[in-house]
């Protein structure tokens, strides 16, 4: 697979590193979680919810059916939540705010298909009871009024129908009247006809009267039935109740923020905290992982691991003299503290060495009155069977030809998430131009369930189990000297290049007690 190919099957977000990097900022999110329960409990505390009155109101719709699906209460909620409404419970209240205002004051439910009920707030108790009883009463007479005018107007209708039926009956009877006097020449034919229509307009009046009687004996049982079937009272107010529910909604929303910022932070600053990133960027295999160092608990056996660790370092390192370096990378303590196992280590098989010029270590201090002697960068030269352990720093501003000094070959310690990929791509390739090969990588402070990978296979003059010597000097293509009488043509000379291979040593097997981190 070519690197285009590579980097078009690449996703645009890797979702493990986007879960870790958020699980490793749970210190922000848990503390906007915290800021948000904060606030939503001082806002309880300071800012408490205005006096609440509620009242029921018993609504009897003329047209009501069991089939009713509350179409006919979501009218009447519509209707009680209108500027016409709410300006008629001021004008009994004596307000002078808008309508527009006071319809943010209060609200309707409808309980049942015949029961609403009306939530008002107010400044006060006295003014939200006198609120909600205003409201009452002028949805009751607003609801009674418009139910009065239409069965009016139905009763009207109905009346105006009887009334064109008489008229129309008045010259039908005259006209019998005229037919029957004719005697024995009446027309036998016209009088059924005329006999028919009679009776026809007759059944017509008696029917529009009949209706129009209903129409006027529904609207008392309408008027009679619409009232207030719970006063107006004030709802008891919790403090404690409300205290938790505005504390849970601040918690959750700050969790919530928490989470995206934390989420957004890690795609942008681009910091990579799996293992196979941090060997992928700079170019070497991860070989031992620290926890981040605990303050107060479980010293010992953090002191106890880094040993270990550091055991497996010197038996990585040249076994026949020389200087090796470990370079920090947010992880001052923990590189200072592993060169100091280090050296102890290699103090049992010769004289060591330390070269402090990493700030704020205090190597000295660490390192004790004991076999293992503390140098500055630049002190005396090394001696022929001496080791020597040089620590220094690869952070932002680092001067890079002062690294050769420290060591042949060097350990990169480098914290999890501290580094973008840009600046890891600077060491890598700083490192390289001063031709200081990379032993291993050891990452400090990991996600505990991060389980890639981070050994390199592709390359073999950059892992660990095919570490270099310095690089040979080059092969020239067309020698000057004669092998066989004749110069080697191009094609074998390219062959012999193509089947080198970069030169490799033997060292010691790691110990499993590194097993967690390969």
């Amino acid at each position: 697979m070519t690197s285009a190919e590579k980097a078009k099957s690449e996703p645009l977000i890797d979702l493990q590193r986007l879960v870790v990097s958020v699980r490793r900022r749970r210190r922000m999110w848990v503390a906007t979680a915290l800021l948000g329960l904060i606030a939503g409990g001082l806002v309880a505390m300071l800012l408490p919810s205005p006096p609440t009155a509620v009242a029921q109101i018993l609504v009897i719709h003329p047209d009501d059916s069991p089939t009713d699906s509350g179409t006919l209460m979501r009218t009447d909620v519509a209707v009680l939540e209108t500027t016409k409404t709410a300006g008629e419970a001021l004008k009994k209240l004596n307000g002078t705010q808008a309508p527009e205002e006071f319809l943010k004051d209060y609200e309707g439910l409808g309980l049942t298909n015949n029961v609403l009920q009306l939530t008002v707030k107010g400044k006060t108790k006295d003014e939200a009871l006198a609120r909600a009883q205003a409201i009452s009463d002028a949805f009751i007479t607003e609801y009674i009024g418009r139910n009065q005018a239409a069965a009016a107007a139905q009763q009207k209708a109905l009346l105006d129908q009887r009334n064109q039926a008489q008229n129309e009956l008045t010259p039908i009877e005259a006209s019998i009247v005229a037919e029957e006097a004719k005697g024995r020449n009446a027309n036998p034919a016209q009088l059924e006809r005329l006999y028919s229509r009679r009776a026809e307009l007759t059944s017509k009046i008696s029917d529009y009267d009949g209706r129009a009687q209903e129409a006027g004996i529904g609207t008392p049982k309408v008027a009679a039935g619409t009232q207030i079937v719970d006063a107006p009272r004030i709802l008891p107010h919790s403090l404690l109740k409300t205290l938790a529910t505005d504390a849970g909604i601040g918690f959750a929303l700050g969790l919530l923020a928490g989470l995206g910022l934390a989420a957004v932070t890690s795609v942008v600053k681009d910091r990579p905290v799996l293992r196979r990133e941090i060997s992928h960027h700079l170019g070497a295999s991860v070989i031992a992982q620290l926890p981040k160092p605990p303050r107060f608990l479980r010293r010992s056996r953090a002191v106890t691991r880094r040993q270990r660790v550091a055991a497996t370092l010197v038996r990585a390192v040249r076994q026949e003299g020389g200087s090796v370096s470990l370079l920090d990378l947010g992880a001052r303590e923990v590189t200072a503290a592993l060169a100091v196992d280090m050296a102890g280590e290699l103090a049992e098989k010769g004289p060591v060495s330390l070269v402090d010029d990493l700030p704020k270590a205090n190597l000295r201090e660490l390192a004790g009155e004991g076999r293992i002697q503390v140098l500055d960068r630049g002190d005396a030269p090394m001696a022929a069977k001496e080791r020597r352990v040089g620590v220094g720093s690869i952070e932002p501003g680092t001067a890079w030809t002062d690294l050769e000094f420290l060591g042949q070959e060097t350990i990169l310690v480098v914290r999890a998430g501290h580094a973008n990929t840009e600046w890891l791509h600077t060491v890598a390739r700083q490192l390289a131009d001063r031709r200081i090969p990379i032993i291993g990588v050891v990452v400090v402070d990991p996600d505990p369930r991060d389980h890639t990978d981070g050994t390199l296979w592709d390359g073999l003059h950059t892992a660990l189990r095919g570490r270099a010597r310095p690089m040979p000097k080059p092969v020239e293509m067309f020698p000057r000297e004669k092998k066989n009488g004749r110069h080697p043509t191009p094609y074998k000379r390219a062959k012999e290049l193509d089947n080198a291979d970069q030169p490799t040593k033997r060292f010691s097997p790691v110990s499993p007690d590194n097993a967690e981190a390969l």
